[in-house]
């Protein structure tokens, strides 16, 4: 986990696998289940507004509405804003866009902090939306509609990757937090080269394509991991695209602890 990064992407199995067995509550296959229990406009079933830090960024906020259902495949209907009939305007095509790019969006395992939900990751049209306001032009890249389709699947993949190796470093502290940690935030530093990464770069390597932090919440403590990407082949089967070096940040005593006591056992096994 704190050695070499080939190690990291060569250890995720299918157990990271995305999405959730079951269909989202508003899926018609759900109907006949809550007939017999009391309407959702019952104060019982009624949630607490979600405060300023527990409610996360604002695309996750009606995110489930687009975790496609099985028997809704082709009905868009939950895409729709009541207050406006609009789709909310990440969902919206840009003005030249070539084709048309499905809104679902599909649950990931990673568990949402602060909530009893997990993160779900963009749909494609929300990609198609993202990279423009980075700076892409999609004409200059030709993508067709099966190119979108892979991109979501590898970044889906890449995430996945990453939270399976961030259990593992979990793992250690399992005593303390028996529920499992969960991700509270993250963010892109493609541009903040991390001290590891530079001093490899020193010593013949590639640079990695992209970095992000995570900040994971391990019940009730914040924990920083970062995370380096470098370019691998790509698993038709799997997705699986990117080599990941995934390890806690030098925050704390307790997170060089951790990095030195699996620098041990990898040196020793």
């Amino acid at each position: 986990m704190g050695g070499s990064v080939s190690s990291p992407a060569a250890t995720v199995t299918a157990e990271a696998h995305v999405g959730s067995a079951s269909p989202p509550s508003g899926c018609p296959m759900h109907q006949a289940r809550k007939e017999s229990s009391p309407p959702s406009e019952c104060p019982m079933h009624q949630s607490p507004p979600p405060t300023a830090a527990s409610a996360g960024p604002a695309h996750q906020q009606r995110a489930y509405e687009f975790v496609e259902c099985p028997m809704k495949a082709a009905d868009r209907q939950s895409d729709i804003d009541p207050s406006n009939m609009m789709p909310p305007p990440n969902q919206q095509p840009a003005t030249d866009q070539p084709f048309p790019l499905p809104v679902n969006r599909q649950e990931s395992t990673i568990p949402r902090a602060e909530t009893e939900k997990n993160w779900v990751y963009p749909s494609e049209q929300m990609f198609w939306n993202a990279m423009l306001r980075k700076g892409w032009r999609w004409k200059e890249d030709a993508l067709s509609p099966q190119d979108m389709t892979n991109i979501i699947k590898i970044h889906n993949q890449n995430n996945e990757q990453a939270w399976y190796e961030i259990l593992k470093w979990e793992a250690l502290h399992a005593g303390e937090c028996p529920c499992g940690p969960s991700l509270k935030r993250f963010g892109g530093k493609a541009k903040e080269l991390s001290p590891r990464a530079r001093i490899r770069h020193w010593m013949g390597y590639e640079l990695p394509f992209d970095r992000h932090d995570w900040i994971v919440d391990r019940c009730g403590k914040e924990v920083r991991y970062v995370i380096d990407y470098y370019e691998g082949d790509l698993d038709k089967n799997t997705y699986e695209f990117s080599i990941l070096d995934v390890r806690p940040a030098f925050d704390s005593i307790e997170a060089v602890w951790d990095r030195m006591k699996v620098a041990w056992w990898r040196w020793t096994s």
